[in-house]
């Protein structure tokens, strides 16, 4: 079994690839996560796992130790109507992400990168979300009790704005939680890790 390495400092990645019961360790490298312009949103998210994956191997090839590890880098993105709506830069903008969704069916892309050395996976695994419309009182009370400011889309699917806020999914909840772990774990198989 190779050594894997999750290429994040998420704790929601972190807590699914142990609830698969996948060991790992976290090895993070500051990484750009600026992109091309014109990239499609899926494009964006692979671009930047990829970039988070490469960055960590680059550093442990520089330590003689990425021959037998398998990297996985990961990228969350939420997009409403063909646009990107990244993290919230502080308190009014969390609350104008969510009063964007409010009511509205959204895209959550997750990006994901595997590398063993020479070898690289790299796909996106895309889940609809439709908020319910959302009050201003709850989308207020969310933002100030759970405070979503490093999350995409401002807010965590896990917390209580998805009991309350949350009509419908189509595709992989894990997904929209920062990792389709389901399908990370058929291709690390597939991978022959």
């Amino acid at each position: 079994m190779n050594k894997i390495i999750l290429a994040s400092g998420s704790p929601r990645r972190k807590q699914l690839l142990e609830l698969a019961e996948i060991p790992f360790e976290v090895i993070v490298c500051d990484t750009d996560e600026t992109y091309p312009p014109n990239l499609s949103p899926s494009d964006v998210a692979m671009h930047i796992a990829r970039n988070k994956a490469e960055a960590v191997q680059r550093n442990l090839s520089l330590e003689n130790d990425n021959q037998s590890s398998v990297i996985i880098g990961a990228d969350t993105i939420v997009v409403l109507e063909d646009e990107i709506t990244g993290k919230p830069t502080d308190r009014e903008d969390a609350i104008r992400i969510l009063s964007l969704l409010s009511g509205k069916t959204h895209h959550v892309i997750t990006g994901v990168c595997i590398l063993l050395a020479s070898k690289k996976m790299v796909f996106a695994e895309e889940t609809s979300v439709t908020f319910h419309p959302l009050t201003a009182d709850q989308i207020e009370y969310y933002v100030d009790h759970y405070k979503p400011y490093d999350k995409a889309g401002a807010y965590a699917i896990q917390e209580w704005i998805g009991a309350v806020g949350i009509q419908s999914i189509n595709g992989d909840f894990y997904n929209v939680m920062g990792l389709p772990v389901s399908r990370v774990v058929n291709e690390l198989n597939n991978f022959g890790s």
